[in-house]
This record gives C-alpha cells, sequence and structure tokens, in this order.
C-alpha cells in the first residue's frame, strides 16, 4: 500500500519517519520531493585500468563541492554520484522508493541506475546515482528538488531492518554522496560458489555430463 500525503503528514508527525531538513511545502500527493545537497563524487578514469568490484579503489572518486549560487555542470554521457539534502529515516514497516522528477527526466537527467529501494531501518542521506542522457550539459544547482519519496507499507516489520548487527549494513548512517562498497561482499561473506562440485566430481562414475566430454590434446 502506497501511502498517501496525509499519512505521510501524520507519520513525520509522530516522528514514524524522519525527513531532516523537512519543509511542507515539498509534500506532494503521494510522495514527498527531496533536494540535491552540495556534494559531489565525479570518476576519475585514468587512475585506474578497469573498475575492479573486488577492490576499494579509493582513488577512484574524488569529492567536489559547489557554492550556493554556482551549478554543478553534468556533461553528456557522464555520470557521477549526489546525494539528498535530506537526511531519511525509515521505521521497520515501511519501504521507500526513490524516483526522478518529470521534468527533469524529459531534460535528460536520471537520478538513479538502480538504487531505487530503501529499506525499512534505513537511516543516512540517499546516494544520487546521476547521468545525463542528453546531448548538452546540464546544470544541477544546490537545494533544488530532485527527485521523490514514495512509502510503501510492509504486511508486517521486518525482522531484520536495515542496520541490524547481523546483516553488516554497509551504507547505514551514510553522510554525502558514499562511493560503492560493493568490494565488502568478498571480504564479509563466505564463498559458497567454492564448495560446489565440477560436473566432472560430481559425475565420477564416468557416465552423465563426464561421459559426454572428450580431452583435447594441444
Amino acid at each position: 500500500m502506497v501511502l498517501s500525503d496525509r499519512t505521510i503528514s501524520r507519520l513525520l508527525g509522530e516522528g514514524r519517519i524522519e525527513i531532516d531538513p523537512y519543509n511542507g511545502a515539498l509534500l506532494q500527493p503521494s510522495s514527498v520531493d527531496v533536494r540535491v545537497d552540495r556534494y559531489f563524487r565525479v570518476f576519475h578514469n585514468a587512475r585506474y585500468p578497469y573498475i575492479d568490484v573486488k577492490e576499494p579503489q579509493d582513488e577512484l572518486t574524488e569529492l567536489v563541492e559547489i557554492e550556493d549560487d554556482r551549478p554543478f555542470i553534468l556533461h553528456p554521457g557522464e555520470f557521477v554520484l549526489g546525494s539528498t539534502l535530506e537526511r531519511i529515516r525509515l521505521p521497520d514497516d515501511l519501504v521507500a522508493r526513490l524516483e526522478g522528477k518529470s521534468s527533469l527526466g524529459r531534460l535528460g537527467l536520471l537520478i538513479h541506475s538502480t538504487a531505487g529501494f530503501i529499506d525499512p531501518g534505513w537511516d543516512g542521506h540517499v546516494t544520487l546515482e546521476l547521468s545525463n542522457v542528453a546531448n548538452l550539459p546540464i546544470t544541477i544547482y544546490y537545494g533544488m528538488p530532485i527527485g521523490q519519496l514514495s512509502f510503501v507499507l510492509l504486511t508486517e516489520p521486518a525482522e531484520t531492518p536495515y542496520g541490524a548487527d547481523k546483516l553488516g549494513s554497509k551504507y547505514q548512517g551514510q553522510r554525502g554522496p558514499t562511493p560503492s562498497r560493493y568490494w565488502k561482499n568478498f571480504v564479509a561473506e563466505p564463498n559458497d560458489l567454492s564448495q560446489r562440485q565440477s560436473p566432472d566430481v560430481a559425475d565420477a562414475g564416468g557416465g552423465g555430463a563426464r561421459g559426454n566430454f572428450e580431452r583435447v590434446e594441444s
């Protein structure tokens, strides 16, 4: 069930949803507009020959800050990380969906690639995956509405919400545009793929998959 403006307003008043800073003018019929912060992470493509998802690659991006009245210019085909001005906190029985603004989408500005889903229990700023699919540069100004959050009620509270110790949530409490921490998956999670047997091992009797292949000498 997607929450209406009345329910969103009530839950904000009760403190079950937290949006800081919050401006009532940002409330829409079934969502809340979010604004863009002044910080961006730009990619330095020449520093690494490729992006290795198993490595942190700390120098892949650089944090830049724009002044209040000067825009960040996003060039055609460029991809950068941004952040919502607002810190968002969700209870254990709500998820949020981040969507772009229609008017900005018509100019070619996309605000997320895949990270549009915000788990129950989330607390932090939301990182934006900004890309320009237009043929001209697009200006982005600090504090302008850049997206909108809608809220969906779960059938029951999550048993293990985001931020729970057992999850090892990588982005809980993040402030500003946060680079990928996907590499931590290779450190923290056991690799169960190594336990899988190859067809040759699984069919040691000589039939089935093993019997279908002949060894080719080079």
